[in-house]
């Protein structure tokens, strides 16, 4: 286990500890509280961005990322805390599985295993796939034991795909190889970073959100014409 998937993992579960105290308490509102608060430093972090490169297109794309997150914290604002949970099992089950599948099958079963390689080259159709897979299975299981028929969580892996390759396309415009080097150079976010694993974990605060952000705003958008 290399140093670099231990920190991303201890990172991980501190989050997920923080997450779970707080999705359990008073209603859920410290957990959206805690969710504004992650979005805004990592809104910070990608207007961050522009210390490499400003264009039209550049502000166009950091607008849509924007959006997303401040969806996406409007989306949590507004569901229960099962469907809070719903959303994270989704999002971080794809995240995880594939990250884990990835590293250990990649390549392994399909010979031309690089996918989305003009946009994210690490990722493999193997780590896709059962990413993806293990997604529904914990959405599903969640949904079967609560009795929900929040049924629309069950595609919440694929928005987390999605919006993993939107920060990952935005990183590539901006010429930027982790989005939490930026941040980790300035005093006074130093600290914070800490909470996604420091100097030495994996990318930054929009790297964590990305998925959830893109996701989210989906769910919001389909509630809105749905229900």
């Amino acid at each position: 286990m290399s140093k670099s998937f231990q920190t991303r993992l201890l990172a991980s579960l501190a989050l997920l500890a923080i997450a779970a105290a707080t999705i359990f308490t008073l209603d859920s509102m410290p957990f959206k509280i805690f969710y504004g608060v992650f979005a805004i430093v990592a809104g910070i972090e990608l207007l961050s961005f522009f210390k490499n490169k400003v264009s039209f297109w550049h502000i166009l794309l950091v607008l849509i990322e924007l959006a997303l997150l401040v969806f996406g914290s409007i989306f949590i604002a507004r569901i229960t805390a099962l469907q809070i949970i719903l959303i994270i099992f989704g999002v971080c089950g794809y995240d995880v599985f594939a990250y884990i599948f990835g590293g250990l099958l990649g390549g392994k079963i399909f010979k031309k295993s690089r996918p989305f390689r003009f946009v994210s080259k690490n990722k493999t159709w193997e780590g896709t796939f059962l990413g993806l897979a293990s997604s529904f299975l914990l959405v599903g299981a969640i949904l079967l034991a609560c009795n929900s028929y929040d049924y629309i969580f069950l595609a919440s892996g694929i928005f987390a795909l999605m919006g993993d390759l939107l920060e990952s396309f935005i990183k590539r415009q901006f010429k930027i190889k982790d989005s939490g080097e930026i941040l980790v150079t300035n005093k006074i976010f130093d600290k914070l970073e800490i909470l996604v694993g420091g100097k030495g974990g994996h990318g930054g605060y929009l790297d964590r959100i990305d998925s959830m952000a893109f996701a989210n705003t989906v769910m919001f958008v389909l509630f809105l014409l749905i229900f």
